[in-house]
């Protein structure tokens, strides 16, 4: 079969990503054999690149939308020729390759009024998003009336998603932040309250939308960039929560406030297989409703063309310059 990997380790290896060809794998247990039909792009791809070490070559891709081949002989949820679109697992072959095996329990039935790139901007942002807001900082469903939600990098993938599941589901305020004037509008069609500047300091920005304090940030990116302002800005008691990788982050300043802080990684339920790792799956189908609702919408902001060595090898270099709006899609072999 087909796929596109990380073939070796360089200070710059984007080039590195290369079209190669791979034995077709065999489901079995819990595991679906999925034809992939799209996929999208994350920065955890980019990481994984940046970060290959080694001389086996590392299928990438954790965003996809496709047909079930066939089904291992434990598999309950899906048959073969089921629609389905999921994340996968960060410890397994990713899903730039013509077939990928993926365990059905993070796995969902994709919207029926979505075509194949749409859905495939969309899942592991949605996760992430999900869990963020829900589980890690425990805002409840039509809930957190009078509570303020800060969203810190709101233009890009998940803080698409995010805005969207907050406006929607909670009757939280809800505020993002995007620097260029294409962002910030992605940002108010998402449907936040108040757009705000992040290259300006936050308490200032805050302050000039009539905002005091918030009670919720959800931190995307440059996190250590913009700590001590998240810090200034949280009232007492407010909860932070992030999915960055800052080098170093002293939680000592949080004391005075009595601040809690909250990490988000959504491979963690398929990583130590969790007692709930079925949970992604439920997630993924009540979005998959959402958006069938016409409550959420796809965050697709760009079409790359076929999934290809040459095509990934620019969605990689377009995420890391960090000015990418939505989600970037590659659609067929």
């Amino acid at each position: 079969m087909k796929a596109i990997a990380i073939t070796r380790s360089a200070p710059d290896n984007i080039a590195f990503l290369q079209d190669i060809e791979l034995p077709q794998p065999v489901a079995t247990g819990h595991d679906l054999l999925i034809e992939v039909k799209a996929i999208s792009v994350n920065p955890v791809d980019t990481k994984v690149r940046s970060g290959f070490t080694g001389d086996t070559p590392r299928v990438l891709g954790w965003d996809a939308v496709g047909v079930v081949a066939a089904v291992g002989e434990s598999v309950t949820l899906f048959a073969p020729g089921d629609e389905v679109w999921y994340a996968g697992a960060l410890g397994r072959p990713g899903s730039n390759s013509e077939f990928q095996l993926v365990d059905e329990r993070i796995v969902a039935l994709k919207p029926k009024t979505l075509d194949n790139a749409s859905a495939a901007a969309m899942p592991l942002t949605a996760i992430t998003a999900w869990e963020m807001l829900f589980d890690r900082l425990g805002v409840l469903e039509q809930g957190n009336e009078g509570d303020t939600l800060l969203v810190v990098g709101a233009a890009g993938g998940v803080g698409s998603i995010l805005v969207q599941l907050a406006r929607r589901l909670t009757k939280m305020t809800v505020i993002g932040t995007a620097s260029r004037p294409e962002s910030q509008k992605w940002v108010q069609k998402a449907g936040a309250h108040h757009v705000i500047d992040h290259s300006e300091p936050l308490s200032e920005a805050l302050a000039a939308a009539g905002i005091k304090e918030v009670t919720h940030v959800a931190s995307l990116n440059h996190t250590a960039t913009h700590y001590a302002e998240i810090i200034k800005a949280l009232a007492p008691q407010g909860k932070l929560a992030l999915i960055d990788d800052p080098e170093t982050l002293d939680a000592r300043p949080l004391k005075a406030k009595s601040l809690s802080l909250h990490w988000e990684f959504m491979f963690t339920r398929s990583m130590f297989e969790t007692a709930d790792m079925i949970a992604q799956h439920q997630l993924l189908t009540r979005v998959a409703g959402l958006i069938d609702d016409n409550i959420i919408t796809s965050t697709l902001g760009e079409h790359y063309g076929a999934i290809t060595a040459a095509n990934v090898q620019k969605a990689h270099a377009q995420l890391e310059t960090g000015r990418a709006v939505g989600k970037i899609v590659l659609e067929g072999f």
